[in-house]
């Protein structure tokens, strides 16, 4: 009789560790699992992860099972222990059987499950649910006045419950779950989502056209003058303005235009009806992208001119030149073509338009030129230089040397961009390698 009884504890103490085991390691499954995974697959109709997702929206119930389960199994697993050390009879059985339990429950109830359970969370967590399910339920009354006496001994701590906070990622958050996607998302796709979490930190002014970069037809011109820069413009819109830019006249469409030369009925007043039937739209200077991106999709225009407080105009901002953002700029050729602003002259030695803002410069050749003072090459230069350059001019910003090419309007036109020139110590280890 003894005998058996010896063995039904055996046998008793043997499933207790089974259970230690299957607390620990499905706690860290539990908690490791991809979240927004297994909600996707239960979204998809997948049964288990819907009940999954439906435990782990409130992990204080299936964490009160497992801690009254896990509780429990540990003392009366120690208590067995002890009842079988005593009927030994041996002098020290108890502290050596405590020690032996001690051992077995770290490297067989704690660290190999978790262990597992870590590298594998997704599988260890499904197929732990449905047995969740039902310790929840098995649990509940327990549950409810364990959690009541514990917020009471809180609250005696001047702790107090609060909402659960959601499982919503932040702006950084996902910048860091793209960031870290690795294989999952193309290279090319990442990059464009990690664009998109930006547009609410770029603001209009970092990739407006600059006012004196601005194309646009002024009427107080000559007719002749008019027309050979309606026939050579590259652009499909173009500004009308009289006498200078802050005098607009209005939008003129090029494909209106193309009509009305073939059909040789256009004249100077025609040109200005057709502009003032597309009045021009002003945004104020410091709008984020995003915000702009979804203006220019309520009033349906392409095309916007960033004033400052005192209402001159200071840029052009078009839809192109945010969807550039996000996706790169749009180019034939996108594996040799920079940007269409910069030019590879030879080996790290680079031709730029200066009017080119430092934020398509920094992303085109991975440079790090200062942003936070003004945003195109030429204020940049300007700004350093404080004065207007003669041709020939270099000027180093950081490790880079520029050299002034053209100037014109005031305004340096182009530059000369060449790489920093190698460390002391670099030139020094290159010529003891060439020996």
């Amino acid at each position: 009789m003894a005998a058996s009884s010896t063995t039904l504890l055996l046998l008793t103490l043997l499933l207790l560790l089974m259970i230690i085991a299957f607390s620990s390691g499905t706690e860290v499954a539990m908690l490791s699992v991809n979240r927004y995974r297994i909600r996707h697959r239960a979204e998809a109709g997948h049964g288990t992860a819907q009940l999954l997702d439906r435990l782990l929206r409130k992990p204080e119930e299936w964490l009160g099972a497992n801690l009254v389960i896990v509780a429990a199994a540990n003392v009366f697993a120690s208590a067995i222990a002890t009842l079988l050390a005593q009927r030994t009879g041996y002098r020290y059985a108890v502290p050596a059987a405590g020690a032996a339990l001690t051992v077995i429950v770290i490297v067989f109830g704690e660290l190999t499950p978790k262990i597992f359970a870590t590298t594998h969370p997704e599988s260890a967590a499904l197929g732990s649910a449905r047995i969740y399910r039902v310790l929840v339920f098995l649990a509940r009354p327990v549950i409810a006045v364990t959690n009541a006496m514990a917020y009471g001994l809180l609250r005696l701590f001047g702790v107090v419950k609060r909402a659960q906070a959601g499982q919503s990622l932040n702006t950084e958050e996902l910048r860091t779950a793209v960031a870290e996607a690795g294989p999952m998302i193309p290279a090319r796709h990442r990059q464009m989502l990690l664009s998109i979490l930006d547009l609410g930190q770029v603001t209009v002014n970092d990739i407006m056209i600059p006012r004196q970069e601005i194309s646009g037809i002024d009427v107080a011109e000559g007719w002749d003058e008019i027309l050979e820069q309606l026939r050579h413009t590259p652009h499909t819109r173009l500004p009308v303005y009289d006498g200078e830019l802050d005098n607009l006249v209005g939008l003129l469409h090029m494909k209106r235009v193309a009509h009305e030369l073939a059909r040789g009925s256009l004249d100077k007043e025609r040109l200005i009806d057709m502009a003032r039937v597309r009045e021009p739209y002003f945004i104020p200077e410091g709008t984020a992208l995003n915000v702009q991106l979804a203006h220019f999709q309520r009033n349906r225009r392409r095309l916007a001119f960033v004033v400052n407080e005192y209402g001159d105009i200071e840029g052009l901002v078009t839809l192109e030149d945010i969807l550039e953002e996000i996706v790169g700029e749009f180019t034939t050729d996108p594996a040799t073509v920079l940007h269409k602003d910069i030019h590879q002259e030879s080996t790290g030695v680079f031709i730029i338009n200066a009017s080119a803002t430092l934020r398509a410069i920094n992303r085109a050749l991975q440079w790090q030129l200062p942003t936070g003072g003004p945003k195109t090459l030429n204020g940049l230069l300007l700004e350093r230089l404080e004065t207007i350059p003669a041709p020939g001019t270099t000027l180093k910003v950081g490790p880079y040397l520029f050299e002034v090419l053209q100037i014109a309007d005031n305004t340096i036109r182009t530059v000369r961009v060449r790489p920093p020139a190698p460390a002391p110590q670099a030139q020094g280890a290159a010529k003891l390698q060439q020996h």
